[in-house]
């Protein structure tokens, strides 16, 4: 069955693939971005059935104003597909503040907004899914992408919230978790200003492997694009979508070490009831 989509970011990377994909399929599509004029070789070529408009997700007030026109003309929106976001790359003491405010707006407050403006309209028609696009780094983390994690890190923990609030109205929350994939993500990166004294420590090694281009990339993004959509299609939807060997291994990784140092503390834990 034909649904339809409600996307932000949709000028590029998985929100511009997604678009493209969907539209083929014969499926309608409501993209929102913050250029328009990005998609007026789609709007020329599939017509009424690509609802666009302009939005940037840090305006809280446009967040709502345009999901609402956007389920009023569709008539209906089966899945959300929260995906506007960027990567902010720098030692903690490198960001400046205003570096910090726009990560923490566009990636945490921007998607939590969406989130929270579809939900009335979701509830009101009986149910829907939203995919929010996270991150392998909403589990693990990478020296110098440590805003970049927070913001992941807590959007995964809104999402598994709000999962518990909404599943009696029929909707339900699938975090996608992409490791790096060869999208346009990394010619959005915004950069600090680099102290030398992080030169020679992972922060450093990190920056350097992403100027010189030897950080790993190994997802396609149009599979992972393509799992995104058969995800919408399963029933019950999957709390977490894990995309890419490399983010596979590393996040089992991570949550293996971490269940182990939890087990070892569990002496401690239990030691600090209060007496009967």
């Amino acid at each position: 069955m034909t649904k339809t989509w409600f996307i932000t970011g949709s000028s590029s990377g998985f929100g511009r693939l997604l678009t493209e994909k969907l539209l083929a399929r014969g499926e309608r599509v409501a993209a929102t971005l913050r250029k328009v004029h990005a998609l007026d070789d789609l709007k020329a070529q599939f017509g009424e059935r690509l609802w666009v408009a302009s939005l940037d997700v840090t305006d809280t007030e446009a967040v709502r104003r345009v999901t609402s026109r956007a389920f009023d003309e569709m008539g209906r929106i089966d899945v959300v597909v929260s995906n506007a976001g960027y990567g902010l790359v720098g030692a903690a003491e490198e960001l400046s503040d205003e570096q910090i405010r726009q990560q923490v707006d566009t990636n945490l407050i921007g998607s939590i907004q969406v989130i929270r403006a579809a939900l009335p309209h979701l509830r009101a028609q009986g149910g829907g899914r939203i995919l929010q696009v996270s991150s392998e780094g909403g589990q693990i983390t990478y020296p110098n992408f440590s805003l970049y994690h927070a913001t992941k890190w807590g959007i995964e923990g809104f999402v598994e919230t709000v999962a518990t609030e909404v599943a009696p109205f029929g909707i339900e929350l699938t975090i996608v978790e992409p490791g790096p994939a060869k999208t346009s993500f990394a010619g959005g990166i915004v950069r600090s200003t680099p102290m030398s004294l992080y030169d020679n420590t992972p922060a450093g090694d990190v920056r350097r492997a992403l100027e010189t281009g030897s950080f790993a990339v190994k997802g396609d993004p149009v599979k992972m694009v393509q799992a995104m959509i058969d995800c919408a299609d399963r029933s019950p939807a999957p709390r977490r979508l894990t995309l890419g060997s490399d983010a596979y291994d590393r996040v089992r990784a991570g949550l293996s070490k971490r269940l182990a140092e939890l087990d070892a503390q569990q002496s401690i834990a239990r030691s600090t009831e209060l007496d009967d």
